[in-house]
């Protein structure tokens, strides 16, 4: 490793490597994403005997699959893809605001399955220190399954991963965050595959334009994008705003709509805030529990 990071960083990082050393082997949750390439490289590291798996069903992004395949064979791990049945779920369909808890459940119960079959002991996830302060429900059903959050264990935040990442040479370092494509409905508005399929052709369509953070947030007959800031210009630009509208016209969407403040993560969990309904940030300040399969 160069100077590009500081000490306090690397000695995080040997603290990470010395603690997957002691699992010895698991079954790793593997979305491709920035997290849990970089946990998938450092099991590599602590020579730990790995079985990645990404669950896959309508509300999968495309392009999140092709890199997760990509890169578990670039660094030589065992990969398999299966099939999850969230959308059979009325639980999960429905949208509730702990949907992300039946998908996770959906997909833990799965994994625990294949972690019995191939003899492994336990099974981790990508989750980070960052986590702990959002409102995840997916966290509860790794909770249910005692599903093991290195990362977060050994508190390594998003911003650290990044860095980390890039210094091991990852090309996933900068990828952006892609949560699965049921995070564009509002809760209480039904989940059907031509809705997802519809945001996920909307996404494609502004991605030509060069923007990354982008969601196209679904309203029903409204199309509501957020984009970085700095990328607002884009969409702005009298031919784009034009060409823009009339695809996603033509994708069913009635009225088109840029909202002004930006992307942000999670932006549909605001209309919680204002909810008295309590609602509880899973595991926080929990240390995961070591569980064997």
């Amino acid at each position: 490793m160069n100077e590009g990071i500081s000490t306090d960083l690397r000695i995080k990082f040997s603290r990470l490597i010395s603690l997957l050393h002691t699992y010895q082997k698991a079954v790793l949750a593997f979305s491709g994403g920035c997290d849990s390439a970089f946990l998938l490289e450092a099991m590599k590291i602590a020579d730990m005997k790995i079985l990645s798996v990404t669950g896959v069903s309508e509300t999968t992004p495309g392009e999140d699959v092709k890199n997760a395949i990509s890169f578990a064979n670039k660094i030589g791990i065992e990969h398999r893809v299966i099939e999850t049945k969230e959308m059979q779920k009325e639980s999960f369909v429905s949208n509730p605001p702990d949907r992300c808890f039946h998908c996770k459940d959906e997909l833990f119960t799965k994994l625990k399955l294949i972690a019995a079959e191939n003899g492994f002991r336990f099974i981790f996830d990508g989750s980070n220190s960052d986590d702990r302060g959002d409102y995840r429900p997916g966290m509860r059903a790794a909770a249910l399954h005692d599903v093991i959050s290195p990362l977060a264990e050994c508190f390594f935040s998003k911003e650290e991963i990044r860095a980390m990442s890039k210094e091991l040479g990852l090309s996933t370092w900068d990828k952006p965050s892609s949560p699965c494509l049921s995070s564009r409905f509002p809760y209480g508005r039904r989940i059907t595959p031509e809705a997802l399929m519809r945001v996920a052709r909307a996404e494609d369509f502004l991605r030509t334009f060069g923007l990354h953070n982008l969601r196209v947030r679904d309203h029903g007959d409204t199309a509501r994008i957020e984009v970085s800031e700095k990328d607002m210009y884009i969409l702005i630009n009298r031919e784009t705003r034009l060409l823009v509208s009339s695809t996603l016209k033509s994708l069913g969407y009635k009225f088109i709509s840029m909202d002004l403040e930006g992307y942000r993560s999670g932006s549909l969990n605001r209309v919680l805030e204002d909810q008295d309904t309590n609602l509880p940030f899973p595991l926080a300040g929990n240390k995961p529990k070591r569980h064997e399969y």
